[in-house]
């Protein structure tokens, strides 16, 4: 421990101070540098006169020990440990690690020099599943250079809570490979942030599963920006909007279309089938939700976690559940503003099959429904000259069937003919030789 005490800077009305809090932080220290495999953590807070006393020189010696070894997993440097200066020498020193896992360093008030300093360790950083930088004040321009250096990282947990981040630009060329949790409460990301997220959210690359969004400045615009990324995103399964005070009722029906499209069967059954929680409503009541609204998405979000894994089975579920039941699809229309039949979509030569559908689903009471809704639709809907068509091509397809089933057996017929008559002119000429034969014993008799 001797070793590191020249690497605090330490005046004689502290010497009391340092001698009575420093011995286990100076013990980690030297464990560190010996790699001993009993030390896999290390923590710091900043209000801690042995961390606020460290030298320059003595967190880059920190950063280079770490560096070298081969046990720690978890580093918490928090709450004003580090500065941009002090960040600075702690990765000089930290450029690489194979073996942490997690590291926090939130509430230091590092700027987006502290985030260009550390990028090469999260780029050679092998290991590390999870960062937290929370309470830090590197703002848009430091999230950005964050992102860039993370497309080949394996972090798949980052959580950037209260940095000051309105806009995100996103390069399609660096999108983060192992992503899957994104933190972003308490920011200020309105719809030009949004647009960026929505980089993260399309095409069948996504790895994000989970996207917190509470307390930010989004409003129905950056909804539709995002429900519009999303409704082909097969990944996220948590969205959470909490106190984006600007969100509307028209931006709630956005989010519940998303995942409950009423307009039309094929498009329920294109709806999202992978948001499994939309967080939208929270304690404090500061979003005015429609409880209507609410109500349909979270029977819509229950029926995609009920089919885990599973869109095929969730959108066939929701079919059945609102498009074929009376007062479910009838909330939904009045909620989404259409108006129109159900059964004006399906072929009425196909209604036995939907109304069995209905009632092994929904029961003798939803069949009966249905039957009294469809009856009229049936006759209004059934176009005789479309089944007079489908009948005539039925039919024509039998006679070309028949035609060549009658060809197949007329050369049969040809084959055993043709053999039969070789057969006859065979038994012709035999009877003839035999009777030239009489004749001739005849002249000679």
């Amino acid at each position: 421990m001797e070793v590191w005490r020249h690497f605090f800077d330490v005046g004689d009305d502290s010497e009391e101070d340092m001698s009575a809090h420093e011995d286990d932080w100076l013990a980690d220290l030297q464990s560190i540098k010996d790699n001993d495999p009993d030390v896999t953590e290390l923590a710091g807070k900043g209000h801690d006169n042995f961390i606020e006393n460290m030298t320059d020189e003595g967190w880059e010696q920190l950063g280079r020990d770490i560096s070298n070894n081969t046990h720690l997993t978890g580093l918490h440097l928090t709450e004003g440990a580090l500065n941009d200066r002090k960040i600075s020498f702690f990765f000089r020193g930290l450029t690489r690690s194979s073996t942490i896992k997690y590291m926090h360093l939130y509430e230091n008030e590092f700027s987006v020099a502290g985030v260009q300093s550390m990028v090469l360790f999260v780029q050679n950083a092998s290991n590390l599943t999870m960062l937290n930088l929370d309470a830090n004040t590197f703002e848009s321009e430091g999230f950005n250079a964050l992102m860039r250096a993370l497309r080949d990282s394996p972090i798949e947990s980052l959580s950037c809570d209260r940095c000051g981040i309105e806009s995100i630009d996103i390069d399609s060329e660096h999108i983060p490979k192992h992503l899957t949790h994104l933190y972003f409460s308490k920011n200020s990301i309105n719809a030009d942030g949004c647009r960026g997220l929505a980089k993260l959210l399309q095409g069948g690359d996504s790895t994000l599963n989970f996207l917190n969004l509470d307390d930010n400045k989004i409003d129905d615009e950056g909804v539709e920006i995002l429900a519009d990324a999303l409704k082909h995103n097969r990944s996220l399964t948590t969205l959470t909007l909490r106190r984006n005070n600007d969100i509307s009722r028209q931006g709630q029906i956005m989010l519940l279309k998303l995942i409950s499209d009423i307009s039309s069967i094929k498009a329920t059954l294109q709806s999202n089938h992978t948001l499994k929680c939309i967080h939208l409503v929270n304690s404090d009541g500061f979003i005015e939700i429609d409880e209507g609204i609410m109500k349909e998405i979270e029977m819509a979000t229950l029926i995609n976690a009920s089919y885990k894994n599973n869109p095929e089975g969730a959108s066939r579920r929701k079919v059945i559940q609102t498009q074929l039941h009376s007062e479910t699809r009838a909330a939904l229309c009045h909620l989404q503003d259409v108006n129109h039949s159900v059964y004006s979509e399906i072929d009425p030569l196909h209604l036995p099959e939907v109304l069995a559908l209905i009632d092994r689903h929904n029961g003798h009471e939803e069949l009966y429904v249905a039957l009294s809704s469809s009856i009229m639709t049936l006759f209004s809907t059934v176009n005789r000259k479309k089944c007079i068509q489908q009948q005539m091509e039925y039919h024509a397809a039998k006679v070309d069937e028949h035609r060549a089933q009658l060809e197949e057996l007329g050369t049969e017929l040809e084959a055993i003919e043709a053999a039969e008559g070789n057969a006859d002119n065979d038994e012709v000429e035999h009877r003839s030789n035999k009777r030239r034969r009489k004749w001739w014993w005849g002249l000679w008799g």
